[in-house]
């Protein structure tokens, strides 16, 4: 009886653990079913169809990036861009790009490279780049400072004479020579202008001045630029102002103990003590504007020209000497030019040979802007290539 006990006892333990080992096992592979990753190919297959390809926009320029100047403001904004829209674009640029045909190469490059919307930031990319819009349709082209347009090429411009006109106002209250000078780039109408409006500037608070000009026929040369500002320097001019892209003319000036101003960027660094203001261009707010044309299928052919009003124009980090009363009459240009209360294009107005070239209260308006040729009273020689 006590062996019969006992067995029983002993298939009892040997059935509870057969149900123990069963049911683990049931429990193991209850596990390893929850474990196994459910099939995520569709789904992965349907977020990446979801997620747009970036806009891919490519920057072509004629200087180098860090010419302190024109071309380190084009991409200081192109970085801009980059990090307002994140992901949504995808950009690229080439550099030191001449005008003419080696521009013309570039742009053929970058449109087979599938860039969708190019940007030529230089005068001198106008006809290659309508040559190359004609070619590639599918791809928007954008030049900054031309005037031509097509369906697929647009163009897009700073106000920048609005910034040599408040140069121009501190240069012609802290001159002790009222010679100004400037370093001219290549004689077209934008950069004539800027040199009119210069003079314009300094005349509003000093009738006494005179402006020399003395031109290089590049954009970016430092040499060139140095050898053109000491000629200034030797001429009289002890506040200097440039239409060139490096920071040269304010170097010169701050080596030979003389003024002048920063030109498309904030150069105050390059001559600190030398250093009056610079003049400014923020490509930001339109480098934005055309992603979001073309991200949202709205991208038009237009023609913009923006200035202080937009923010795209500015003087800045005006030096500590200038007085406040200077400061203040900065302000109130600024202020006007904003508001549409002031225009610096509004005769009389009379070249350097006397003639009028607009009359008491007319104001010049963007098509005259677009031909100023020549040199506003005050203003020293003739424009290259004039008769």
């Amino acid at each position: 009886m006590n062996h019969d006990v006992t067995s029983k006892r002993h298939l009892l333990k040997l059935a509870g653990w057969t149900t123990l080992a069963a049911t683990a096992a049931l429990v193991g592979c209850g596990k390893k079913e929850e474990a196994a990753p459910a099939p995520a190919e569709p789904a992965s297959a349907a977020s990446v169809a979801a997620k747009p390809e970036p806009l891919k926009m490519a920057f072509t320029y004629i200087g180098p990036v860090g010419d302190g100047g024109w071309t380190f403001a084009h991409d200081s904004a192109r970085k801009a861009l980059e990090a307002e829209l994140g992901d949504k674009v995808q950009t690229t640029f080439v550099e030191n790009v001449p005008e003419g045909a080696d521009a013309e190469r570039v742009f053929n490059d970058l449109a087979a490279q599938g860039n969708k919307i190019i940007f030529g930031t230089s005068f001198g990319y106008m006809e290659p780049m309508l040559k190359v819009a004609a070619d590639h349709k599918d791809v928007k082209f954008e030049h900054a400072t031309g005037y031509k347009t097509a369906d697929n090429l647009r163009t897009y411009d700073a106000r920048t004479y609005e910034g040599a006109y408040l140069a121009g106002v501190i240069a012609g209250s802290m001159t002790k020579t009222n010679v100004l000078g400037v370093v001219g780039s290549v004689p077209i109408p934008e950069v004539i202008r800027n040199i009119d409006s210069f003079t314009l500037g300094a005349q509003s608070v000093n009738p006494k001045i005179k402006t020399k000009v003395v031109w290089v026929n590049q954009w970016f040369d430092p040499p060139k630029e140095t050898e053109a500002a000491t000629a200034l320097i030797n001429g009289g001019a002890d506040i200097l102002m440039q239409n060139t892209d490096s920071p040269a003319v304010l170097k010169t000036a701050e080596e030979k103990g003389k003024r002048a101003f920063g030109w498309d960027s904030d150069m105050k660094s390059y001559g600190p003590k030398a250093h009056l203001a610079s003049s400014i261009i923020n490509w930001t707010p339109y480098y934005v504007k055309a992603a979001k044309d073309m991200l949202a299928g709205t991208w038009k052919t237009e023609q913009t020209w923006w200035g202080v009003k937009e923010g795209m124009v500015d003087l800045v980090s005006i030096a500590d000497d200038v007085p406040a009363e200077v400061k203040d009459k900065v302000a109130k240009v600024k202020e006007g030019l904003k508001d549409g209360s002031f225009v610096i294009w509004k005769g009389p107005i009379v070249d350097n040979t006397g003639k009028e070239v607009l009359a008491k209260d007319v104001v010049g308006d963007d098509a005259f802007l677009g031909g100023v040729k020549y040199y506003v009273k005050g203003v020293e020689g003739k424009v290259p290539g004039s008769k």
